[in-house]
């Protein structure tokens, strides 16, 4: 099972202000120890949303609506994409992690769906078309990792 990882912003992420040297050894740290165990897929952090955009959809119209948004509650500031067991793997895994903020915080644990999930609508050909675009993506990263 595949879990996103979701870390809350708060008003410090929204203003821009980078973590501490403290927090980001402690979290390089945690993110290694994902790794070792073969539980990491992705992880990353996210600019503020002052830096962002979102896209309003009202039948066929496009409205785009630039940052920041105003409920910093209900943003993210980073995320990792976790591979576990079960839900409960996965919190144990979180409950892990250190404090993001220094101050009272939540993160958020979704799990991601999987195709079998989308029963008989998800049909033979797209599954195929969703396995190609996936390994053209993996492609994709291959290339931008290289020097």
């Amino acid at each position: 099972m595949r879990f996103m990882v979701m870390v809350k912003a708060n008003k410090d992420t929204e203003a821009g202000v980078m973590p501490s040297e403290t927090l980001l050894a402690e979290m390089g740290n945690y993110n290694e120890e994902l790794v070792k165990a073969g539980v990491l897929l992705a992880g990353e952090g996210l600019q503020p949303s002052s830096k962002g955009a979102r896209v309003r959809f009202s039948g066929a119209k496009r409205t785009v609506i630039d940052g920041p948004f105003t409920e910093a509650k209900e943003l993210i500031a980073g995320f990792w994409l976790i591979q576990a067991k079960s839900k409960d793997e996965a919190i144990e895994w979180v409950k892990r992690c250190p404090n993001p903020t220094g101050e009272d915080s939540e993160i958020e644990i979704r799990q991601v769906f999987e195709a079998e999930d989308f029963g008989p609508e998800f049909t033979p050909e797209l599954r195929e078309q969703e396995d190609r675009i996936r390994a053209q993506a993996e492609e994709l990263k291959k290339k931008a990792a290289k020097p």
